[in-house]
């Protein structure tokens, strides 16, 4: 649905948002062909399945958030990981509440 509403009613986007979450979206996919995957499981699969989950993902956020623009300077990539984490902590929020 939401995809039929956003390609009928385009957003000019002051911030580029739209290449922005494609780009977040093709960066999410290729962790999971990366090495933080190990047989179709992903170690934060089992982070969460022990109840550490939403400590974890936002620690992780507040670990990317630090390490900008120090670790290998203006590292874009911190940035990609920050969003992914938050991403990760949404789902764990929205699996606490219902």
């Amino acid at each position: 649905m939401l995809k039929k509403l956003m390609k009928s009613n385009q957003i000019d986007y002051k911030f580029n948002e739209g290449a922005l979450v494609e780009e977040l979206k093709s960066y999410i996919d290729k962790t999971y062909g990366g090495h933080y995957s190990k047989n179709q499981f992903q170690s934060t699969e089992f982070i969460i399945d022990c109840g550490h989950g939403m400590g974890f993902a936002l620690g992780n956020v507040l670990k990317y958030a630090q390490r900008y623009g120090k670790k290998e300077g203006h590292n874009r990539a911190d940035l990609l990981k920050i969003l992914h984490y938050a991403i990760i902590a949404l789902d764990c929020h929205d699996k606490n509440e219902n």
